[in-house]
């Protein structure tokens, strides 16, 4: 078995969604999710077969971002993992939507953060193993940081 790290990329100022899943209804669950969450929403969703012709299905509002999410599914190649690329919305408005998706077994990560994902490989496949999201910490806040922290989550409209 070997392990890699995988580094993804896709539009700057967009989120990306990783997970796993079951089955191939997957890519149209999502979307019909990602549809309805949120008005104005933008997003490519990739989805990797894990059985049968094993293809990487894609639904989509945006064509750069199926691109770009079919994209990364392509460098990971881990059967039934998906990638959700987010426009005009975070992951904070989609996640518990797609959590609670019959389908989807586990969410590795949400982040806008620059990502490398930790996949494993065997002779049967790859799979994904861990998430390397953004940095390590380098401190911990102070007062200056937390009234910062409060300040941005009220600028976003997360808090009042």
């Amino acid at each position: 078995m070997e392990i890699s790290s995988v580094p993804l990329s896709w539009e700057e100022t967009c989120n990306i969604i990783v997970g796993q899943s079951h089955f191939i209804k997957t890519v149209e669950d999502l979307a019909e999710i990602l549809n309805g969450a949120v008005p104005g929403i933008e997003y490519g969703l990739a989805f990797c077969e894990a059985s049968g012709p094993c293809l990487i299905r894609t639904e989509g509002s945006d064509e750069k971002l199926v691109t770009e999410a079919a994209e990364c599914a392509r460098l990971v190649g881990a059967g039934h993992s998906f990638y959700v690329i987010l426009r005009n919305a975070f992951p904070i408005n989609v996640l518990n939507q797609i959590k609670a998706c019959p389908e989807v077994a586990r969410i590795f990560c949400a982040t806008a953060n620059p990502l490398e994902i930790l996949v494993a490989e065997t002779g049967q496949g790859r799979g994904i193993v861990g998430v390397v999201d953004g940095s390590s910490p380098k401190g911990l806040e102070g007062e200056a940081e937390k009234q910062e922290r409060k300040e941005m989550l009220r600028r976003f409209g997360y808090k009042f």
